[in-house]
């Protein structure tokens, strides 16, 4: 891999590394766990579907997705899907290239790595600990799909690193989410510097700076409304009720610890 490309070949995949490929003209990535023995393990809406908003919106994010017909065995698991999706690498890559997300990279390289959905400062944890979970969720579920709070990205983070947002409100872990509230964030929080500069240099130099760090602050690897939650206990925890999912909201809703418990 590059400095600023995550890029890789087939060949150096390793059994829990987090992957992605960017679908039509850079619009999103769709990101998925590599578990070994060519599957990869995913999060999707369902049915196959691999990102949607339940908008308008969904024509033209549909339109850039992969248009490649799987193979049979992964028609067969897309339509007996329940979110979480195992497929082949071919038919995850869907004619795209092969991306590797890093983890616990330096502020000045997540800085430097200007489109979200790449990296994270955050460590991942042992790669049987990562497969463990990919393949656990693909077995009992995962949440439900949000496009900007419960996506593939924030399935994998939370292979990779046992993390998910336990605040209600917020955007999800997924960087790629971030980036595109980032972006008018910035040019809203920017807007106030044009009155001590009319140079479009500086206003952009400002804008990007504002977007810069909005990813840092944002990022899953800085976030204090966070909660490490092991696999098992999830999704014990959305069967029974003692963790929960707000409607409309996608946030976990945590039980409170007794004294002394």
């Amino acid at each position: 891999m590059g400095l600023l490309s995550n890029r890789i070949g087939k060949e150096s995949l390793k059994p829990g590394d987090h992957i992605y490929s960017w679908r039509t003209a850079y619009i999103y990535a769709h990101h998925g766990i590599y578990v070994g023995d060519d599957k990869v393990i995913h999060f999707t809406r369902g049915r196959g579907e691999e990102v949607g908003t339940g908008t308008v919106l969904d024509v033209f994010l549909s339109s850039s997705g992969p248009h490649r017909a799987p193979c049979s065995t992964c028609t067969n698991q897309a339509l007996e899907s329940r979110g979480v999706m195992s497929s082949c690498l071919i038919c995850f890559l869907a004619g795209g290239v092969l991306y590797r997300f890093e983890y616990g990279v330096s502020p000045a390289l997540f800085i430097a790595k200007a489109r979200g959905g790449t990296c994270t400062l955050a460590v991942s944890d042992p790669s049987e600990m990562v497969v463990h979970r990919a393949k656990y969720l693909l077995n009992n579920g995962f949440r439900c799909y949000s496009v900007f709070k419960t996506n593939c990205e924030d399935f994998a983070i939370y292979c990779k690193t046992g993390i998910l947002v336990a605040e209600r409100g917020v955007v999800g872990q997924s960087g790629q989410a971030i980036s595109i509230i980032g972006g008018p964030l910035a040019a809203v929080l920017s807007t106030p510097f044009r009155l001590i500069t009319t140079n479009v240099y500086g206003m952009a130099v400002t804008a990007v700076g504002v977007y810069c760090a909005s990813r840092y602050i944002a990022d899953i690897g800085n976030r204090i409304d966070v909660v490490r939650i092991p696999v098992e206990e999830l999704t014990a925890g959305l069967a029974s009720g003692r963790v929960r999912i707000a409607e409309g909201a996608n946030h976990l809703t945590l039980p409170q610890r007794q004294e002394g418990g």
